[in-house]
């Protein structure tokens, strides 16, 4: 990649839409470009928290392994996300893994060190790194008490909705958007099981709501998704 593509990219960066040229320059000095291929890991727990990734190409899932060795799904990541952003708050070991998923990924990295340098120097940089934490803790938040007050059916059909509103493409009445995910990762996601989740999607196909394959699903009318 290019000089003048990667400051393009840093540019459509929303957490950098405050930095000057030359804060900018700076940047691009100090950030790596790097590949993955698919389904292998970016990061694994226990790892230094030294660095800081923005996804540039492909989707990211970031989780864990429960006590039993199931994966739980925090998040999954598109273009333009920044993650590993815990070393900026003093994170010193990686909690977290974060792995790719269907196809190669393209980063960007940079150290948490040289990121602080650039938070000293800009107000509104720093602002904006709180916003997105305190986003980031009001998803975890929702998510949690989605698992306490709702049951797996709503769960998984919110995840739709929520899915649909993000990256959705409208047609008429319909909502069409494209992913990456097994049965098994929506399940992960949802806290619910893979048995749970094609069950639900089952149903809500033949009450004609929605149709799915496997990498994409429309919702047939979003208000009647319920």
């Amino acid at each position: 990649m290019d000089t003048s593509s990667k400051t393009n990219i840093l540019q459509q960066l929303p957490l950098f839409e405050s930095l000057n040229q030359e804060e900018l320059q700076q940047l691009d000095e100090m950030v790596e470009v790097k590949t993955k291929s698919k389904y292998s890991y970016i990061y694994l727990p226990d790892e230094p928290s030294h660095t800081l990734y923005f996804l540039v190409k492909g989707t990211v899932k970031i989780g864990t392994h429960s006590s039993d060795g199931r994966e739980v799904i925090k998040t999954i990541l598109h273009p333009m996300a920044m993650f590993g952003e815990l070393g900026l708050v003093g994170e010193e070991r990686r909690q977290d893994f974060a792995r790719a998923m269907n196809e190669e990924v393209r980063l960007f990295t940079l150290k948490v060190q040289d990121f602080h340098r650039l938070m000293q120097k800009n107000h509104l940089l720093c602002m904006k790194v709180i916003t997105m934490m305190g986003n980031r803790l009001r998803q975890a938040e929702n998510r949690l008490e989605a698992l306490i007050f709702k049951d797996a059916r709503t769960r998984i059909i919110d995840f739709l909705k929520e899915s649909a509103e993000k990256r959705g493409r409208r047609i008429g009445y319909e909502m069409l958007f494209k992913h990456s995910l097994t049965q098994q990762d929506i399940a992960n996601l949802t806290g619910t099981s893979r048995q749970t989740v094609t069950s639900v999607l089952n149903d809500l196909r033949k009450l004609d709501l929605i149709y799915f394959n496997r990498r994409s699903i429309l919702i047939r009318d979003m208000a009647k998704l319920a």
